[in-house]
C-alpha cells in the first residue's frame, strides 16, 4: 500500500519542508482513509513512514482507525524519495506480509505507476492523472520476498482518496 500524506499547510518563511504540518482538511481526510482501510481489511503488518511531520501526523490519524496499530518504522529513505529509493526501502521489509509506505509525491506516484502492470483500467487511468493528498494505492505484488519487487510486478487492487470515497457515497 502506498499512502500519500494528507493535505499540508504551506511552509512558513524559514520553516523546513519536513516540519510542515497538516492543515484542517488533512486532519479530517486522514481518518477517512484509515476507516476505509480498516473497513476493507487493508491492514498492514508494517508501515514505513517518512520522518516528515506531515507523514507522521497522517499515519497517526490513519492508524487510529485500526483495532491494533500496525508496527511503524520511521524511515529516512522515504522522505521525498525517488521510486528507486522507495524500492530499496521496501526490499528490506523482511518481516512484513502486508506493507504500507507513507510518503510524498512525486516519488510515490511514480512508484505506483512503475509497479502496476494490471488491474481495473478505469482506476489505472485515474491514477495516471495524479496521486492526491491522502491518496491510497493498494497493489497486489506477485512476489514472496519484498527484495524481489520490480517494475510491472503488480496488480492495482484499489485507488482511493477521501474525495473519491465521498463521491462514491453520494
Amino acid at each position: 500500500m502506498l499512502l500519500r500524506h494528507a493535505k499540508t499547510e504551506r511552509a512558513a518563511p524559514g520553516e523546513r519542508d519536513r516540519d510542515r504540518k497538516l492543515m484542517k482538511r488533512g486532519r479530517a481526510d486522514a481518518p477517512v482513509i484509515g476507516a476505509y482501510m480498516a473497513h476493507h481489511g487493508f491492514l498492514p503488518d508494517l508501515a514505513l513512514v517518512s520522518p516528515a511531520k506531515r507523514a507522521q501526523e497522517t499515519w497517526a490519524l490513519v492508524a487510529a482507525a485500526f483495532a491494533k496499530a500496525p508496527r511503524m518504522i520511521t524511515d529516512e529513505r522515504v522522505y521525498n524519495a525517488s521510486p528507486e529509493a522507495l524500492i530499496g526501502a521496501i526490499g528490506e521489509a523482511h518481516k512484513a506480509h502486508t506493507l504500507a509506505v507513507v510518503g510524498h509525491n512525486p516519488g510515490l506516484h511514480e512508484l505506483a505507476l512503475r509497479l502496476i502492470a494490471a488491474g481495473d483500467e478505469d482506476m489505472r487511468e485515474e491514477l495516471k492523472d495524479k496521486l492526491p493528498t491522502s491518496g491510497l494505492v493498494v497493489i497486489d505484488l506477485a512476489v514472496d520476498d519484498w527484495a524481489r519487487v520490480h517494475p510491472h510486478a503488480g496488480r492495482l487492487e484499489r485507488f482511493v482518496s477521501p474525495r473519491l470515497i465521498a463521491t462514491a457515497t453520494e
